[in-house]
């Protein structure tokens, strides 16, 4: 059951100051490599650079956060492209959501994904096929055990 990653998810992974958060983030990254079915796309990739890079506290150095992102394209990052620019324009209208939201789903739905992972969206909302969750609230043995 593929499972698309949001930034925030991979951020906290890296935020030592959020001690709680990064230790929930570790164990859906884990269950997610371990399984091969997580997502994401060069969106979240490049997003998540500039975040660990430059707004953690202390941020990792490019290196550290350049190999983070090589690694991640292991997980096969989809690329915006008009398909999924107009499926977010139906996502956004329908749902309402900001563009960036509406581009995150939009994406997820493009790689085929039963889950989101974000803490940006409602826990346990379905959107058109995908299931909202948020992994600060949910266990990935909750969710990915069958």
């Amino acid at each position: 059951m593929p499972c698309f990653v949001d930034t925030n998810v991979l951020v906290y992974f890296r935020d030592a100051s959020e001690s709680e958060k990064q230790t929930k983030a570790q164990q859906w990254l884990t269950e997610l490599w371990r399984t091969h079915e997580g997502r994401l796309s060069f969106q979240v990739l490049n997003e998540y650079y500039v975040a660990v890079t430059q707004c953690l506290d202390p941020g990792l150095d490019n290196e550290t956060a350049r190999a983070d992102v090589r690694n991640l394209m292991a997980w096969r990052p989809v690329s915006i492209d008009w398909a999924v620019i107009d499926s977010a324009w139906t996502v956004q209208d329908r749902y309402r959501f900001s563009w960036w939201d509406a581009l995150i789903v939009a994406t997820a739905q493009n790689a085929g994904c039963d889950y989101l992972l974000t803490e940006d969206l409602q826990h346990d909302q379905k959107l058109d096929g995908i299931l909202i969750i948020n992994p600060f609230i949910a266990s990935p043995d909750a969710i990915l055990t069958p």
